[in-house]
């Protein structure tokens, strides 16, 4: 069997998430490394922290999936005066390549709000808002290929949206309870689902006729914004809304490439603490 290479990687999770999904503001695609590199281990992370980078060197991987960018913003230097420099320096002298898909694996057809809303047990699923590509094939009506930003759809049976909260916690296992904000025992049929910063979804789930709007965090105006439209909101925290799917996608890459040894970050939990 071929050697697998950083770029054949790339083009799987390309095809999985294609990057002209990605928000026009999104930093997506190979971010650091040699496409033509031969590797054997791959680690699978939401956010790329020191404590992951360390993870990385001392199992030796040679490719890092890491949902958020990093970089995310264009860097002047790389030094180890910040902590992205000093992340990336540590990684590109151990030679690891980093991919990210970020707002494109958000988006996809097979991605986090897909995921969620098959969790779920979503019925009729449509996306919140059409795909930002410029590329017309993106939103080809003929292809039902659900793509674009969130997900919403109907419930077997209706449920008050505390309910749907909390069972959206314990379906990632959560360790941190949930927070609500508007009608929270008013009975939901409809519930949009808009993974991490999903708050600026507010407007558009109301608009789709949803009752319930569940994600990550959200602003105290998005709050507001969303009491005041007599719609719940679920915030699950910005970890635990995403991070399952990254060990779903460990899993998924090992499946596709069985040469490959994939694992999603151990030292990788959730900085925000319950005191």
């Amino acid at each position: 069997m071929s050697a697998v290479t950083v770029d054949a990687v790339c083009q799987l999770l390309a095809q999985w998430a294609p990057l002209k999904l990605a928000e026009s503001w999104d930093n997506v695609g190979l971010l650091v490394g040699d496409r033509a590199r031969e590797i054997r281990r791959v680690l699978t992370c939401l956010t790329l922290t020191p404590d992951v980078a360390a993870e990385a060197v001392d199992q030796q991987a040679d490719l890092i999936v890491t949902h958020h960018p990093i970089p995310f913003r264009p860097l002047p230097r790389i030094n180890c005066d910040s902590i992205t420099g000093e992340i990336l320096w540590r990684l590109i002298g151990a030679k690891i390549a980093v991919y990210s898909a970020h707002t494109a694996f958000d988006s996809a057809a097979e991605g986090i709000n897909q995921s969620w809303a098959e969790l779920l047990g979503l019925q009729a699923v449509r996306p919140i808002s059409d795909p930002s590509a410029s590329d017309p094939s993106a939103s080809d009506p003929s292809a039902e290929n659900n793509l674009g930003s969130g997900r919403y759809g109907l419930l077997e049976s209706e449920a008050p949206a505390r309910e749907v909260i909390r069972r959206c916690a314990a379906l990632v296992q959560s360790t941190s309870p949930p927070r609500g904000v508007g009608p929270l025992d008013q009975p939901v049929t409809k519930v949009g689902f808009a993974c991490g910063s999903g708050g600026s979804f507010v407007a558009q789930a109301a608009r789709c006729g949803c009752q319930l709007l569940v994600t990550g965090e959200a602003s105290f105006h998005d709050c507001l914004e969303a009491e005041s439209r007599g719609m719940a909101l679920g915030l699950l925290g910005h970890f635990h809304s995403e991070r399952f799917a990254m060990e779903r996608l460990a899993v998924r890459i090992g499946e596709a490439l069985p040469t490959l040894t994939v694992w999603p970050s151990r030292a990788e939990s959730d900085p925000v603490q319950m005191i």
